[in-house]
């Protein structure tokens, strides 16, 4: 009789090559998990049998209760940055590494459950996940994978039979978590910050192997990964910005090597545009408001640097400073070379012309004074674009401001010569109808805290093809009303 494969092909390199950077570990045992949601197109991604696993001895799996065969689950350390504070030692509090996979592309994928109980790393914590935080990362996460936003990935949700007290109490939940990796600035300031060099280069040679093997021979690998890190940020950094996305948290245990948006705790969309939006409960001077996002990443990185400094140059640290400064240096202009093709994109536009920073930024600070819907309004300038500004304008309490922004900007694609059609066509594929709204993702959470999760399945339904416009789905399209008044997001995941 043959036996049955192993669902999960595990390759485990963290656990094989980097001992004692984490501790070995097992989940807590519940009384009875349940699948709430289930990423069939990932699995399918990752070269799992969605069959198998969409079953109670998946959800079992999904829940650390049942130790997948092949797994190796462990506790990463790392230390971090919290609101610009160090913090000598953080590591997952609330979560396992059960192993790693490749996938149908041949890329290397982490598998992590989170909420999976307390490890050595959870200061006091319960290790636990409530469903709230847990659905809130299955959407967001997956509603950045469909804007092309580099992201961890959400595989599975489920719900444990527990009661978990979180200002009251709160069905218990773990969330299954895709990453190309978990490796963070905070991993590098860990080892660090106690001077073990060694480890630092031994994690850095890891990092490199993982996401820049071709820097493996590089007589400046360690300068060479830190620009890596640096240009994925850069990029990360500027398609959050275009999307209207406040990540709310980015301590630097939160900034992933790999250039993947990590954790989504206190994080939002923007309604109405506003550099200086704050959804974060505990952001109270808004160092990590909407505007400073790019600033904060450099912030970031130059920790980074701190922690590789004497790999750089170990015998001149004084040089390898100069060094990796005059690299740093280059992330501003990274960042703004980014952001303005993307808005470029996002105006229509297919060449540069050296007015074109203005035209956004005018367009921008409109917006910011009149309050008008950051989503709304870009999706709208695509009838404007072809001669049909109703709709982008009604959307300005003073309409005239809009109409001269409007009248450069059709001169600007005209400049260009493009079909105005096709043009719209393409600022549709770029300009999304459908995001993350606050006021629906809070409400599909308030209903599955109920039990009812019908309402999120939807959403995460809607948000899988943000640009495609669909009748009857209006309503996912919108700001939410008056009524549901300032947002707050709370750190739970």
């Amino acid at each position: 009789m043959t036996a049955n494969p192993p669902l999960f092909q595990f390759d485990n390199s963290y656990a094989r090559e980097l001992p004692g950077f984490y501790v070995d570990w097992e989940g807590a045992k519940v009384p009875s998990p349940e699948l709430v949601l289930f990423n069939r197109k990932l699995a399918g991604e990752l070269g799992l049998d969605a069959d198998a696993l969409e079953t109670p001895n998946g959800a079992a799996i999904f829940a650390g209760v049942k130790r997948p065969d092949g797994a190796s689950p462990l506790a990463q350390v790392y230390a971090g940055h919290q609101f610009g504070g160090f913090s000598p030692q953080l590591g997952d509090g609330r979560a396992l590494l059960l192993g790693e996979v490749i996938d149908q592309t041949g890329k290397r994928r982490d598998i992590q459950l989170k909420g999976s109980g307390p490890t050595p790393f959870s200061r006091g914590g319960d290790g636990k996940a409530v469903i709230g935080p847990v659905l809130r990362e299955y959407i967001i996460g997956e509603a950045m994978n469909a804007l092309s936003i580099p992201t961890t990935r959400a595989l599975a949700a489920v719900t444990t039979g527990e009661v978990i007290y979180r200002e009251g109490p709160k069905p218990g939940a773990v969330l299954t978590r895709v990453a190309s990796s978990h490796l963070r600035v905070g991993t590098f300031q860990f080892f660090a910050a106690r001077g073990e060099t060694d480890k630092v280069r031994q994690l850095a040679d890891y990092a490199i192997s993982r996401h820049d093997p071709d820097l493996k021979d590089a007589d400046d690998r360690y300068l060479k990964l830190f620009s890596r890190v640096m240009e994925r940020q850069a990029n990360l950094i500027a398609q959050w910005v275009l999307v209207g996305f406040v990540h709310g948290v980015m301590n630097t245990d939160n900034t992933t090597i790999s250039g993947e948006t990590i954790d989504y705790g206190p994080c939002a969309f923007l309604d109405a545009y506003d550099t200086a939006a704050v959804f974060s409960s505990i952001d109270h001077g808004g160092r990590y408001a909407f505007g400073r996002q790019p600033v904060i990443a450099q912030w970031n990185l130059a920790r980074l640097a701190e922690a590789l400094l004497a790999l750089i140059n170990p015998d001149d640290l004084d040089k390898a400073v100069e060094v990796v400064s005059a690299e740093l240096g280059r992330f501003p202009d990274l960042y703004k070379s980014a952001w303005l093709d993307g808005m470029r994109a996002k105006l229509g536009l297919e060449h540069k012309d050296e007015g074109d920073l203005q035209l956004a930024e005018d367009l921008l600070a409109l917006m910011q004074e009149q309050r008008v819907d950051y989503t709304m309004l870009f999706r709208a300038l695509s009838n404007a674009a072809t001669g049909s500004p109703d709709k982008a304008r009604e959307l300005f309490a003073e309409g005239p401001a809009f109409d001269d922004w409007a009248a450069r900007w059709r001169d600007r694609l005209n400049q260009e010569g493009a079909d105005l059609q096709v043009v719209s066509t393409r600022m549709d594929r770029t300009n999304p109808v459908y995001i993350p709204r606050n006021h629906k993702v809070e409400e599909v959470l308030e209903a599955a805290e109920s039990g009812d999760h019908k309402p999120v399945k939807k959403l995460v339904d809607v948000l899988a093809s943000p640009y495609e416009e669909r009748p009857g789905l209006e309503d996912y399209a919108t700001p939410a009303p008056s009524e549901f008044g300032p947002y707050r997001t709370f750190c739970g995941t």
